[in-house]
């Protein structure tokens, strides 16, 4: 007990501050921690069913290009004339269908990265929203012991000011 005091801590207040530690961090899991994880966990099932998307349209890509190559062969079989036709029929129809898989593709790598940025900026919204928060009323409660009524209304104000310039 001697060495405690030679060093000048006080337990009781040591005390109430590890408390005080403690329920700030049972807080900021509760509310910070787990809706980011939930935001994080929707987002990577987006991501994946995007990706997922992309590999079915290169799957179907594969198969045409198979289709295509039977075609070729039946084709093969037929008259000189026919075998002319039906090979500038095929190329105009695999140009098509190329075009149609790669626009499809595309177009499902844009939506998905369009979805993530919304997803992005609307977490980060909200996080700092939920910080705001969470600052000001540990501003409030961590005023009320230092401040009278009149200083802690204009410290908080002053806060809130540069938080929105901040954001």
């Amino acid at each position: 007990m001697e060495i405690i005091k030679n060093f000048g801590l006080n337990p009781v207040l040591l005390g109430a501050q590890v408390l005080n530690f403690l329920i700030v961090l049972f807080i900021l899991k509760k509310v910070l921690y787990k809706p980011i994880l939930d935001v994080l966990k929707k987002r990577q099932t987006t991501i994946r069913e995007g990706l997922e998307h992309a590999e079915n349209a290169r799957i179907k890509l594969e198969k045409v290009l198979i289709e295509e190559k039977n075609i070729l062969r039946n084709a093969q079989l037929q008259s000189k004339k026919i075998i002319e036709d039906a090979k500038q029929e095929l190329t105009v129809v695999t140009r098509q269908a190329n075009e149609e898989a790669k626009n499809h593709t595309e177009k499902l790598l844009i939506d998905a990265k369009e979805q993530i940025a919304k997803e992005s900026a609307a977490t980060e919204k909200r996080l700092a929203m939920n910080t705001s928060k969470l600052a000001v009323t540990f501003l409030e409660k961590t005023l009320r012991e230092f401040f009278s009524s009149k200083e802690q209304k204009e410290v908080i104000s002053q806060a809130l000011k540069k938080m929105k310039k901040i954001d």
